[in-house]
């Protein structure tokens, strides 16, 4: 079980547009740094509020290792929502150009939420 002690101080490395649209479900210490594991959450993108979608968990977990704390290595492990929208049959998730355009989520993390959608 995760020290929510631990989640809440990791809260304040990650920058405030990030914990809208993610959960920090565990942290990790290791012996180079930390292992910060991110879910989306189930938030319907603006895009289709319109639409009948439904989340259908989500697609892999992906690794980026982000900017150091205090000289130590720094990992984000993400996963992304993925939802089946029951008015077109297909699978959709979050267009993250959109939301880097609205939100103080940093760019560099938006443009790898976008590579690992293609």
């Amino acid at each position: 079980m995760q020290n929510n002690q631990e989640i809440d101080l990791v809260k304040y490395i990650l920058p405030n547009g990030d914990l809208v649209y993610f959960t920090i479900t565990q942290v990790l210490q290791i012996g180079v740094g930390l292992i910060i594991y991110l879910d989306e959450n189930n938030i319907v993108p603006q895009e289709y509020k319109s639409h009948k979608l439904i989340s259908k968990g989500y697609y892999e977990e992906s690794s980026v290792q982000d900017f150091p704390i205090r000289g130590k290595a720094v990992y984000l492990h993400v996963r992304r929502r993925r939802w089946f929208n029951e008015n077109t049959g297909e699978y959709i998730c979050r267009d993250w150009d959109l939301v880097a355009k609205g939100t103080r989520m940093t760019q560099e993390f938006a443009s790898f939420l976008k590579s690992i959608a293609r």
